[in-house]
C-alpha cells in the first residue's frame, strides 16, 4: 500500500532499464490467418524449387508480396499516432469507473484503421482494449474502458500499447509506448449515519443569542478565510505563529475523526511476502473497512458544515471545512500505510467531539479515548 498523505516531492522517474532499450520498436504475433497463410508459402515455395514449376513461382510471389503489402501499410497505419488517457476526478475502490482514452493521427494525408489500444501495468494490459475503425488524416477520436480498482491507493500505469491488425489480418503489429500515469484510488464509499454529538457542547445554546460570536473557546491557528478582527496579536507574537480566537459556537460545530491504520506485524510482512492466510485477510478487510467509514464519515460531517479533523496513527489533517478539506482528507485516507500498534497515535484535541472508528477484528494497544466508538 502506498505511503502517508504527507510526502514530499516526487523525485523524477527513474531511467529505463537497460533491458527496456533492447525492447524491439514493433512486436509482430501471428493469427491464425496469418500461420496459414505463411505455411502455405513455405510448401508452395519448396513444391516450386522441387518441380521447377513456373505457376508455383508465380503463386508464390503473389504470397511473398501479400505478406510484404501487409507489413508496409501496417506500419504506415502505426505511424505518428499519440494515446490520451483520461481517468476522471476521482475513482473510489471497488465501483467502476471509464477511463476515457482520446487518439490522434498527426498525419497529414493518410488514415490510420483498426487501430486497438490498451494500458499497460509493466507489460501486462489493465484491461480490455479500446478499438477504432478508422482514424482520419489530422483528427483524433475518443472512447472509454471500464475498469474497477479493488483496492484504495496510488496505481501506476506504465503506459500503453497500441497496435493493429490492418489490412489483411494475417499478424497483429504492435508497438509499446513508455507514459507512466499515476491514478489515486480512494477508499470505497459506505452509507454511514453521523453520530450524535457526546460532547457537553455549550456552545449550540451560547450560539441561540444573539450576537456576531459565542463565549470565548481558545486559540487556534489562522486558515484561510478567517476573520482578521479575532487575530490574538499578543499570542501570535510570543509564539511566532499567527493564532485566531476560537468561540464557543465554532467549536461546537467541530469534529474530529480519528481511525485505526495499525496492522500486526505478521500481517504486514505476509503483505510482502504474499502470503496471505484468510485470517490475515480478514484483518486487512477490517482496517479497509475502518477507514473507508472515516472517509465516508468525513465527507457526512462536511456536508453538514462541520470542520472536521482527522487523526490516525503517524497522520493528521489539522482541522477545516469545504470541499478543499474533503479533498485533503480523501487524499490522505488513501494513502494512509498500515503501521504497528507501536506508532503513535495523534491525539485527539480535548473539549471536541471525537469520533473513533477501529476495525473490529484487529487489536491494538495505544488507542486513544473518544466520545464515540465505531467499531467496524
Amino acid at each position: 500500500m502506498p505511503g502517508a498523505a504527507d510526502q514530499p516531492d516526487r523525485p523524477s522517474p527513474a531511467p529505463l532499464p537497460w533491458w527496456r532499450w533492447l525492447r524491439p520498436p514493433r512486436r509482430l504475433s501471428f493469427t491464425r490467418e496469418g500461420r496459414l497463410i505463411v505455411i502455405l508459402s513455405v510448401g508452395v515455395g519448396f513444391a516450386a524449387i522441387n518441380t521447377g514449376n513456373n505457376l508455383l513461382y508465380l503463386l508464390l510471389g503473389w504470397l511473398l508480396s501479400f505478406i510484404i503489402a501487409s507489413g508496409i501499410l501496417s506500419e504506415m497505419t502505426l505511424k505518428q499516432l499519440t494515446v490520451e488517457r483520461r481517468p476522471p476526478p476521482r475513482v473510489f475502490a471497488g465501483e467502476p469507473f471509464l477511463m476515457e482514452v482520446v487518439i490522434r493521427n498527426n498525419k497529414p494525408h493518410r488514415a490510420s484503421f483498426s487501430i486497438e489500444v490498451e494500458d499497460l501495468v509493466g507489460a501486462t494490459p489493465l484491461d480490455k482494449r479500446c478499438y477504432f475503425l478508422k482514424i482520419p488524416a489530422a483528427k483524433s477520436q475518443r472512447t472509454s474502458y471500464r475498469h474497477t480498482f479493488v483496492r484504495r491507493g496510488l496505481y501506476t500505469l506504465t503506459g500503453y500499447r497500441v497496435a493493429t491488425k490492418f489490412p489483411f489480418a494475417l499478424f497483429r503489429k504492435s508497438r509499446d509506448v513508455d507514459a507512466p500515469l499515476e491514478v489515486l484510488v480512494y477508499p470505497t464509499r459506505v452509507l454511514v449515519p453521523r453520530p450524535a454529538p457526546r460532547t457537553q457542547a455549550r456552545g449550540e445554546a451560547v450560539a441561540n443569542r444573539t450576537g456576531r460570536r459565542g463565549e470565548f473557546f481558545g486559540l487556534r491557528e489562522h486558515r484561510s478565510g478567517d476573520d482578521r478582527r479575532d487575530v490574538h496579536w499578543r499570542s501570535s507574537a510570543r509564539t511566532g505563529r499567527l493564532l485566531v480566537r476560537e468561540y464557543e459556537d465554532e467549536h461546537a460545530r467541530s469534529v474530529v475523526i480519528g481511525v485505526d491504520n495499525a496492522l500486526p506485524d505478521a500481517a504486514r510482512d505476509a503483505l510482502g511476502d504474499g502470503a496471505i492466510t484468510p485470517e490475515i485477510e480478514a484483518q486487512i478487510a477490517a482496517v479497509e473497512r475502518a477507514i473507508s467509514v472515516a472517509a465516508s464519515l468525513a465527507a457526512v460531517y462536511l456536508e453538514a458544515g462541520w470542520t472536521v479533523e482527522l487523526c490516525a496513527r503517524g497522520c493528521r489533517i489539522p482541522q477545516g471545512a469545504g470541499r478543499s478539506q474533503e479533498a485533503r482528507i480523501a487524499r490522505a485516507l488513501a494513502l494512509l500505510p498500515y503501521v504497528s500498534d507501536e506508532v503513535a497515535f495523534a491525539v485527539l484535541p480535548p473539549r471536541i467531539d471525537s469520533v473513533l472508528v477501529i476495525p473490529r477484528a484487529v487489536a491494538a494497544a495505544g488507542r486513544p479515548k473518544a466520545a464515540t466508538v465505531m467499531d467496524v
